[in-house]
């Protein structure tokens, strides 16, 4: 199971979930606040939080948790 929190749009209700290991957390009617909420928990729990567009594909992926000193190409 997944430890790391996603952002999700919802098919069936309109708005961004925030989801962890095929849970929903939370419902938004934005994205933005979505993220911002989805943050806040994956910083909480040091874990990744990986933010889906509209086509469910991965957007971007922010970590919280161990990381190397090595920083990432995309941030």
């Amino acid at each position: 199971m997944s430890r790391d929190f996603h952002v999700i749009r919802d098919p069936h209700r309109r708005g961004w979930n925030v989801t962890r290991a095929g849970r929903t957390l939370s419902h938004h009617r934005k994205q933005s606040r979505a993220v911002t909420m989805g943050r806040r928990a994956a910083r909480r729990m040091r874990v990744d939080l990986v933010t889906h567009g509209c086509d469910g594909r991965v957007r971007s992926k922010d970590s919280y948790g161990n990381e190397s000193p090595v920083r990432d190409g995309e941030h």
